[in-house]
């Protein structure tokens, strides 16, 4: 457990200091316990925003932070583990100010909107929180995320809960989508979808604007929410759909 991080919210500064708990399994040696630790995350996020996790090696991390290849290791058994930590860091993040913004929010579907605009504006510059660069973190998370669970060894991640925030964070919100409709049978889907949504398309809009309606720009920088929007709510107040089609 580690209480280092602190999070501005919105336009105003809120220095609140939070407990994350975070999977043991991801790490070697906790990096919030050292400076050197703390220093190797952040600049991780720096190097794989920068160079792309493709392209990004525990032996440039170590130059650049004028250690050893070996040090790195000291902390991480590999890349993809280190991907895992920073990811599941950025769902423990999402979760907090979901909390932050909710906890007097009585309305199931005021708390699924809250939800919503918090997940379309997680690029914004008010979302960067010293020491820790969020805005970077949340551009590593749309293009890298997939990465940490698209693999081989998915199912030995998933056994040792390596993915336990990303799954705890769907199911509080597959809950809120039950107080909405409890008859609607894809709760847990629908959650999923519009996270795996909210990346592809902030993807999209930057690089292959024609596969999406999204766009990033000032004047149409909410066309992200009213999207997600018409999603959730289209699906959520739809009339009952079984879970057995017969043919």
């Amino acid at each position: 457990m580690f209480n280092y991080f602190t999070f501005p919210l919105n336009r105003y500064t809120v220095s609140t200091t939070i407990n994350v708990t975070l999977n043991d399994k991801l790490f070697i040696r906790d990096p919030q316990l050292t400076e050197l630790g703390r220093g190797l995350v952040r600049e991780s996020i720096k190097l794989i925003d920068a160079l792309g996790f493709e392209h990004f090696t525990f032996k440039k991390l170590a130059q650049s932070l004028s250690s050893t290849e070996a040090s790195v290791y000291r902390y991480f058994e590999n890349k993809h583990k280190l991907l895992l930590y920073l990811v599941s860091w950025y769902w423990n993040w999402l979760d907090y100010k979901l909390n932050y913004h909710t906890h007097n929010v009585t309305s199931a579907r005021k708390r699924l909107e809250i939800f919503i605009e918090i997940l379309a504006e997680g690029q914004s510059p008010d979302a960067l929180a010293p020491p820790l660069d969020v805005t970077a973190l949340s551009r590593v998370v749309i293009l890298e995320a997939s990465k940490a669970y698209l693999t081989k060894e998915v199912d030995s991640d998933n056994k040792d809960g390596l993915f336990q925030d990303y799954k705890a964070i769907c199911h509080k919100m597959a809950q809120v989508v039950l107080e909405i409709n409890p008859a609607y049978p894809f709760s847990h889907a629908l959650i999923s979808t519009l996270f795996e949504a909210t990346r592809k398309h902030i993807f999209f809009a930057q690089h292959l604007p024609s596969l999406t309606e999204v766009r990033l720009q000032k004047e149409e920088e909410k066309s992200l929410v009213y999207f997600l929007r018409h999603l959730a709510f289209s699906a959520i107040d739809s009339a009952p759909v079984p879970l057995v089609v017969k043919s």
